[in-house]
């Protein structure tokens, strides 16, 4: 048996070598063979040129080589520390602990990715991301394999012996990409800052060290909240390895960073980063830094540079003092235009000066979102005219542009006025739309319900609606914030006949060189879903290109007409802060917004004094030589006509009358009850009875408004009915109640004052009617709202003044007609809240 064991560990001592030489050569065929040298690095750091190009081939930008003029390596001595820091707290904790390699995180990393099945996580540290950035070819560097992890370890492991900590951390400063077409912290300082890396503070070092992991979606300067909430990260782990104190922190935290951008040679520079950010996404960084790519983009060089001229032109034209005004307060603006059969964007202004510091150029104006006004009211009557919705409304429906105060969920009642803070009385949706009235704007939005509007503006593909419960009825006047380009593409859906537009900026990408391959690649943004019923993006489109229904908001043959037809709407906000005008023709669409980046107030510009004139400008430029392109009318639409008063089918009393398009199926079928024939009393002017004399009976016919106009009516000196009057309906299906509270308005809270006398400090109770009342009487909290020669009333008005009393408060109108039969209004609740 001896001899046995004494051969078996003989076999063993030959077996053994040859099993290790077996693995080894196993692992150095798996992981060695064809590994890149060290000394490849000095010419891996110079990348083939890429030109992003116009849609006809013309040089937008040249993306130079990162040894090129537009990256310049600094020494690390020139860095300032909180930079350094900053960097190695967000990407490598440990980076002068370890070899190169971070074991523990390799670990944690490998077992979340056999938990998720698949290489979930990283753990790369600084010198593995310079391993992979600048010595693996692009294509292995993209892979998201252990294979691919272990090689990069490797050539960390060997970097960190061929290197010394500090140089392998200057490469990294000096070789990544952080966004805004800048490699290197050094053209990073200047890009964004406008300072070079030495200049640079804490808080602004901690923004550029959480840019390199996503520069496109935490570039500052076109996704401010998502790049403030990376560099509070960047600071809290500066402070967890104690490099800077809490009270640093937060003092950088706080800091208004200035961004500014300095000039190098570009063409559409906002455009030339918004395509960058796009080749990132669909190719990934690493092909995209790896040079040698020719992108052609849906550019028009042309047009761009003529929208720019345009801009400014007009901007000057606005800030010029005039012996009537001074400078109006207004700096920036942008211009975006589409093809809204492609979504091709065929120009993008992003600031007048892409490198003016002073006016935060470098802020693209395209993307940031802003509140757009009225510029949302096409898509609320969109929805109001929707064939599939019980009793659409059309174009024809008669809203009542008066008073009236909607109820919140914060209980206060919210109580909109018109930009002409006058009221208009009973208009139809053309009229109210062309003319931008907000009153019928916002009834419109509480018939169709908030959550209707919020899913059609998403579904036309504006992604700012993210939390529909910050929003009230004010959000089809304008009170969500939306970006320049998602709003001109969801016109372009009214443009195009009802089709969603994507906005596309890439036409092709080919690559050759250091990516090693062809790219092709191309954006389609236009297909087959269709978010609008054809009919009703017409209906809209007809409204908007109507000039006869605009003119009383802005005259007949205004700045918003072309030589040819076109649809177009304006937007500017109470605060002055923000104006639109967007707008389109069947193969154009353009939207233009003026405001200032710091969002300060302009001087009384509005839409179609600021925006609307470069609109209009830029549009007639850009359809200069193409054919006039009238609108297509779909199949599906009938010509009908209604009483313009009230929108129902004319009787022979209505002395007006208008021709409107429906959506079959859509027309009136009520006749009109507005205007109503009396037969009076000649000598008493009161109604006429059994016993009157046939020879002082004569025929009248009166308008006969509803009670929320009345008050309306009698400030226009409108002659007011006699009794006896019918009901009469308002909208569509909407009966007018016989006897309704008009003041206060319901929810309302009022609040006393110990400054102001208690006699001052009293509030309307008031009442309207529309059948004949023999007595109306105000009950407050069940009780006579005063004395019984002050709270009952035999004619009208049923008003009183009444002083205010602290509590919870229950208004109701009772009446009796002229026949004896009780009415009572709705009740309106109220509440008085003492001083302090």
């Amino acid at each position: 048996m001896h001899w046995i064991d004494l051969a078996g560990r003989k076999r063993l001592l030959i077996a053994l070598p040859l099993l290790i030489l077996g693995v080894s050569w196993v692992v150095h065929a798996w992981l060695f063979v064809d590994l890149p040298s060290l000394d490849s690095l000095p010419e891996r750091l110079a990348a083939p040129s890429s030109h992003i190009l116009d849609r006809n081939g013309r040089l937008l930008y040249e993306i130079i080589d990162p040894n090129g003029g537009g990256h310049t390596p600094v020494p690390l001595s020139q860095i300032p520390a909180a930079c350094r820091e900053a960097t190695i707290a967000v990407e490598d904790a440990n980076y002068y602990q370890h070899l190169g390699v971070d074991l523990a995180g390799i670990l944690r990393a490998l077992w979340l990715n056999l938990r998720g099945g698949e290489t979930l996580a990283g753990g790369s540290t600084i010198t593995q991301q310079v391993a992979r950035n600048l010595l693996l070819d692009p294509a292995e560097a993209a892979e998201r394999t252990l294979t691919r992890k272990l090689r990069e370890s490797i050539l960390a492991w060997r970097l960190a012996r061929a290197f010394s900590k500090d140089e392998v951390l200057e490469l990294y400063l000096n070789q990544t990409y952080y966004g805004n077409l800048a490699y290197g912290v050094e053209a990073a300082g200047h890009s964004y800052f406008g300072k070079p890396a030495a200049a640079l503070d804490l808080a602004e070092c901690a923004m550029l060290a959480g840019l390199p992991q996503a520069p496109a979606y935490f570039g500052p300067l076109t996704n401010p909240a998502a790049a403030e909430e990376k560099q509070a990260v960047v600071l809290d782990l500066m402070v967890k390895r104690a490099v800077i104190s809490p009270e640093e922190a937060e003092r950088a935290k706080e800091e208004t960073l200035v961004y500014a951008a300095t000039p190098f040679p570009i063409e559409a520079p906002h455009f030339v980063s918004f395509v960058w950010d796009r080749l990132e996404a669909r190719l990934g960084a690493d092909i995209v830094r790896a040079g040698g790519l020719v992108v052609t983009t849906t550019l028009d060089l042309e047009l761009q540079r003529s929208a720019l001229a345009i801009l400014r032109r007009h901007l000057s034209r606005l800030q010029a003092p005039t012996p009537e005004r001074p400078a109006r307060n207004v700096h920036n603006g942008g211009l975006v235009a589409l093809d809204p059969h492609t979504g091709g964007v065929l120009a993008m202004v992003g600031s007048p000066d892409y490198f003016d510091a002073s006016i935060d150029g470098a802020v693209n104006a395209a993307l940031a979102p802003r509140q757009p006004g009225s510029a949302l009211k096409p898509f609320t009557y969109s929805a109001a005219f929707d064939p599939r919705r019980p009793e659409p409304w059309t174009p024809a429906t008669v809203l009542l542009d008066v008073r009236s105060a909607f109820p919140t969920r914060e209980g206060n009642p919210y109580v909109p006025l018109n930009y002409d803070r006058t009221f208009h009385g009973p208009v139809s949706i053309r009229q109210a739309l062309a003319c931008s009235y907000n009153v019928p704007a916002v009834k419109a939005l509480q018939h169709v319900g908030l959550d209707s509007v919020i899913k059609l503006a998403r579904d036309l593909g504006i992604t700012t609606f993210d939390d529909a419960d910050r929003f009230g009825l004010a959000l089809t006047l304008g009170g969500g914030e939306v970006r320049l380009l998602e709003l001109t593409a969801a016109y372009g859906a009214l443009a195009n006949g009802g089709f969603r537009v994507e906005p596309a900026v890439i036409r092709s990408v080919s690559g050759e060189g250091a990516a090693g391959s062809e790219f092709p690649l191309s954006e389609r943004s236009v297909g087959s879903q269709r978010v609008l019923d054809p009919r009703v993006a017409w209906l809209i489109t007809d409204v908007l290109s109507d000039d006869a229904a605009r003119a009383p908001s802005f005259g007949r043959g205004s700045l918003l007409e072309l030589n040819r037809p076109a649809a177009v709407k304006t937007g500017t906000t109470t605060n002055w802060r923000d104006n639109w005008t967007v707008g389109y023709t069947p193969d154009i669409v353009t939207g233009v917004w003026v405001g200032n980046a710091d969002n300060s107030a302009m001087g009384q510009v509005s839409g179609v004094t600021g925006a609307g004139p470069i609109w209009h400008d830029f549009m007639e430029t850009a359809l200069l030589g193409r054919p006039r392109l009238a609108f297509d009318r779909p199949d599906g639409l009938v010509r009908g006509e209604v009483c313009a008063i009230s929108g129902k089918l004319p009787t022979e009393l209505c002395p007006h009358r208008s021709s409107e398009w429906f959506i079959e199926g859509t027309l009136p079928t009520e006749q009109d009850d507005w205007y109503q024939l009396f037969r009076l009393d000649s000598a008493t002017g009161l109604l006429a009875h059994e016993g009157t004399p046939p020879e002082r009976t004569i025929e009248q016919v009166y308008l006969v408004l509803p009670p929320e106009a009345q008050r309306w009516g009698r400030e226009q000196g409108i002659p007011a009915p006699p009794p006896s009057v019918a009901t009469v309906t308002v909208g569509v299906g909407e009966e007018a109640a016989p006897l309704a509270i008009i003041s206060p308005d319901d929810g309302v809270v009022y609040r006393l004052s110990s400054s102001v006398p208690a006699e001052q400090q009293r509030i309307r109770l008031a009442a309207a009617a529309h059948l004949s009342m023999a007595r109306v009487a105000l009950l407050l909290d069940g009780q006579p709202a005063g004395s019984a020669d002050r709270s009952t009333f035999t004619s009208p008005p049923y008003e009183m003044l009444w002083a205010l009393q602290p509590g919870m408060h229950r208004l109701v109108a009772v009446g009796r007609t002229a026949d004896g039969q009780e009415v009572r209004s709705e009740p309106v609740e109220f509440e008085v809240l003492g001083d302090g």
